[in-house]
């Protein structure tokens, strides 16, 4: 408990330094499998040399460091290299960037609940974080996947990944690492945004508890949820200013205002329509909120990027342009200043100034 205490002050100082200044978390931390998958889909070679190239072009991006304040990465990338030499880490921290790492094994079926997921990987977790921190990470991600369904997510469900991911959290601030605890009630279905609301308000209430129960604390943490959304088969989308209003409801009935900030995953979200819909709720809550409401997205920051690198070196500057877009784009809605104009965007720069 007394090691735990010691790191508290620091601890939150970076948990504040993620979610400050307008800036976000760029999850960049697709397992193996994953990546390759959605290289296939673009008919990109699926080798290490291309999944190190395709990182490298995230991190050297020019001036990313203005919008994103950490970078999620995965065990293969936080031991990679530039093609000079110089250390994936060594250049993510350059740019002013905070390294971090996931730290989950994925998900498997949970026994005895057909149809639900729990995440695996607390085993040996203590070591691989005290590794991770000597790597010069400084955060740290864990994914629980909760699916709706009839008569799902069910309480053991909920439980048991609850439970998980407050262990993780306390072994990662055993370790000096803040953890990102992302419970993520799945878009897939055809549940309305008001269901989404009920299981997703139980599902942070049994997360709580558990990181209250294994002494987490709150101040050390950022809270990485999905938002409140009708199901992708849900006949009714509402919309932006809809979607704000029921999830911001949602979160300040249950995370407690000593949380430094909430970073929203995206989720398979349009990049466009998660953009806006962030920022709509930090337009229609601004200064009315006890945490900071910012990004950690993923595919909503990517994909456009890759669509455009092909795997081909003549494509990254093109390809590193879109990115900076998408990032100024989520930079701005965590200010409560994105807007579109003629359908279409209008991200600002970093000194205020509107970027052609």
């Amino acid at each position: 408990m007394g090691e735990n205490t010691m790191n508290i002050d620091e601890l939150t100082d970076t948990a504040k330094t993620l979610v400050a200044g307008g800036k976000g978390l760029l999850a960049m931390d697709e397992s193996n499998p994953t990546c390759n998958k959605r290289f296939a889909a673009l008919e990109i070679p699926q080798t290490p040399e291309y999944r190190r190239a395709w990182r490298e072009l995230i991190i050297t991006t020019p001036q990313l460091g203005s919008c994103i304040s950490g970078a999620i990465l995965y065990d293969e990338t936080i031991r990679d290299r530039l093609r000079d030499g110089t250390p994936f880490v060594k250049a993510i921290t350059d740019a002013g960037i905070i390294p971090g790492i996931k730290v989950d094994a994925g998900t498997r079926e949970l026994a005895g609940h057909p149809g639900e997921r729990i995440t695996e990987g607390l085993d040996n977790l203590r070591d691989r974080l005290v590794k991770y921190a000597q790597m010069g990470a400084r955060f740290a991600k864990w994914r629980a996947v909760i699916i709706m369904g009839e008569q799902l997510p069910s309480a053991g469900c909920l439980e048991a990944n609850a439970h998980a991911l407050a262990r993780y959290a306390a072994l990662c601030q055993e370790a000096g690492l803040v953890p990102v605890v992302e419970p993520e009630v799945l878009m897939e279905g055809a549940h309305t945004l008001e269901q989404c609301g009920v299981v997703t308000e139980r599902v942070l209430r049994r997360v709580f508890d558990q990181l209250c129960m294994q002494r987490v604390a709150l101040e050390g943490m950022i809270l990485k949820p999905n938002m409140v959304l009708p199901g992708l088969a849900c006949p009714q989308q509402e919309v932006a200013e809809e979607v704000a209003d029921a999830t911001v409801r949602c979160l300040l009935r249950v995370v407690p205002a000593a949380v430094p900030g909430i970073a929203f995953l995206s989720g398979g979200q349009p990049e466009e329509l998660a953009s806006a819909r962030l920022n709509a709720m930090n337009v229609r809550f601004k200064g009315r909120l006890p945490w900071e409401v910012t990004f950690s997205f993923s595919r909503a920051i990517q994909q456009s990027a890759l669509d455009l690198w092909q795997g081909q070196a003549t494509n990254v500057v093109v390809a590193q342009q879109v990115l900076l877009h998408r990032a100024r784009c989520n930079r701005t809605a965590h200010l409560g200043e994105y807007r579109t104009e003629g359908g279409l965007e209008v991200p600002m720069a970093e000194d205020g100034d509107r970027v052609v």
